[in-house]
């Protein structure tokens, strides 16, 4: 059964209507009750917990005269952690990041708090957003996207307005917040191009960022990390930086792919030539591409000759010699 603190815990976030920390406490319960061998109530609680978010949509009711709503996205995370191929690094600052969400209790009684305004870098396609979506299925967590382009307009005030209440909606929220292309908000001021409307954008981005005391997650992800404010990289915890595939992390994304259909072939058996340049998105979707093709062919497996085809046809798509 739930401890003595998660009741009381529980009792609390409901009274207090803070329904993310209830379902996070929930979801806590079922963890315990798993690992105790209870797999009938864990999994149980853990539907109980499933419906109920379903029947509640979390952007319904808020107050202001901005549609909140078309600023951000509430979605349901489909990623698992383990499903993220990457370099042993980056994945370990990932485990520190839930570790210490996990453990942010002790880290309070010591005046510290944990990690949770993250700035993820990197090319297209190498795992950002599913990081961010992973993040919050690992934690049982809520992930929203926030919609950088939509909270930018000609008008500075109304920009400020729309920052503001997203902010607000953050420290009143417990979720994963992920902010992508962030190099519209967060372009250098300096820059030639730049206008003094988009600075005061970034400024005030900067000082809600600093004053945000919530115990939620601020993520933000950008392709073009070259052209971000260096005032940023101070205001993050933690910055994660992505690169291409390389050839082990190729082998891997393509076994757990085409896990579940026959191959008579080993993934190490590739060349590199084939796919060096791709990002894990385009190895992946290459990967879908034979699978479709194969089913369509009749085939009963996978053959080798038809991911070749499929991981060349990408590489002609993006000009990648």
């Amino acid at each position: 059964m739930a401890s003595a603190d998660q009741i009381k815990a529980l009792i609390k976030s409901h009274y207090t209507s803070d329904s993310e920390r209830f379902t996070t406490l929930a979801l806590q319960v079922a963890a315990a009750e798993a690992r105790k061998g209870h797999g009938t109530l864990a999994a149980d609680i853990k539907q109980l917990v499933t419906k109920g978010k379903k029947q509640t949509n979390p952007l319904r009711a808020l107050s202001g005269n901005l549609p909140l709503s078309d600023l951000m996205q509430f979605s349901e995370p489909r990623h698992k952690l383990s499903e993220l191929v990457a370099n042993d690094g980056l994945k370990e600052l990932l485990e520190r990041i839930i570790h210490e969400f996990r453990q942010r209790a002790k880290l309070e009684k010591h005046g510290m708090s944990h990690r949770r305004k993250i700035l993820l870098t990197g090319p297209p396609g190498t795992g950002k957003t599913m990081t961010a979506a992973a993040i919050a299925q690992e934690l049982g967590l809520p992930f929203y996207v926030i919609y950088t382009d939509k909270i930018i307009t000609k008008y500075m005030g109304e920009t400020a307005a729309k920052l503001r209440q997203v902010f607000d909606f953050i420290s009143g929220n417990l979720g994963i917040y992920f902010f992508d292309e962030f190099d519209a908000i967060g372009a250098e001021r300096s820059r030639d191009n730049d206008v003094g409307e988009i600075r005061r954008v970034l400024n005030s981005f900067l000082q809600f960022l600093e004053q945000d005391e919530s115990a939620s997650f601020v993520l933000a992800a950008t392709n073009h990390v070259s052209i971000l404010d260096q005032a940023l990289f101070r205001r993050f915890d933690d910055v994660l930086f992505y690169e291409l595939p390389n050839k082990q992390e190729v082998i891997q994304l393509i076994g757990n792919r085409l896990a579940n259909f026959k191959i008579r072939f080993a993934p190490s058996t590739i060349p590199f030539s084939t796919y060096g340049g791709l990002s894990h998105a385009e190895i992946t979707q290459a990967c879908d591409d034979a699978i479709k093709a194969s089913i369509l062919n009749g085939d009963s497996l996978i053959k080798k000759d038809v991911l070749l085809k499929m991981l060349a046809a990408k590489k002609r798509v993006y000009g990648i010699k």
